[in-house]
């Protein structure tokens, strides 16, 4: 297994670790525009590689994707709850069904904590789902207990 941070050669994958994602998170949901989606990713991934966009990715001994693990890095004005006004969301932790419950999610995550050490992040934050929950806690994210995630759709 190779794990390494992706480069502008790996934009092919990149998409494809988007979609394979975004098939299994919304299958009991209607996607739309899943085409406009996939033809819009290439240029997002040049456009922000290595900028404010960075990924961590597992590939098979066969070349085959295993897992992925986005990083979006994100400047606000800073506050008391985050001072250099630098955080982080992660996004698209993927891991394909075959290399589950392998150390392949853990590892990217690793990876991701270890660059984001570099980056003077003052936090980095996701949103978990049941089955990823426990492998955050493991590796240290604490749930936020000041604010809830609230959003508005157009």
């Amino acid at each position: 297994m190779i794990f390494k941070k992706a480069d502008i050669n790996d934009i092919d994958r990149l998409a494809q670790f988007r979609n394979a994602y975004m098939t299994e998170e919304y299958k009991t949901m209607p996607v739309h525009d899943l085409d406009i989606m996939m033809e819009s990713l290439p240029a997002y991934f040049k456009a922000h590689m290595d900028k404010d966009f960075h990924a961590f990715i597992a590939i098979d001994d066969n070349g085959e994707n295993a897992g992925s693990l986005f990083l979006i890095i994100q400047e606000k004005p800073a506050s008391p709850r985050f001072p250099t006004g630098r955080m982080a969301i992660v996004m698209n932790v993927y891991t394909a069904p075959e290399y589950r419950r392998q150390g392949v999610a853990s590892t990217l995550v690793k990876m991701m904590l270890e660059f984001g050490k570099t980056q003077k992040l003052d936090h980095i934050e996701l949103r978990a789902t049941k089955m990823g929950e426990p492998l955050y806690k493991k590796h240290g994210f604490v749930e936020d207990t000041v604010y809830r995630p609230m959003k508005f759709y157009f």
